[in-house]
């Protein structure tokens, strides 16, 4: 994404499909979230539950790109 793309955090409600997931973000919005490349090729799927991390544009608001996957 640009450079004026928005980081948050989120938590996964579900899979909605091969590389795509509902995801609840911290306000309790719920967007759909795809896998950025770099995780389709790394990770098999993402579990119910999962925090992770999002890319999200300034001119949409319902969609974020999975960036990565929060450890604790």
């Amino acid at each position: 994404m640009s450079e004026t793309a928005i980081e948050t955090t989120g938590t996964i409600l579900e899979r909605k499909g091969e590389i795509l997931y509902r995801v609840e973000l911290m306000n309790g919005k719920v967007v759909l979230g795809h896998l950025s490349k770099k995780l389709t090729d790394e990770m098999a799927e993402l579990a119910d539950g999962a925090e992770v991390i999002l890319e999200m544009t300034p001119y949409d608001f319902d969609q974020a790109r999975i960036t990565g996957a929060m450890h604790s």
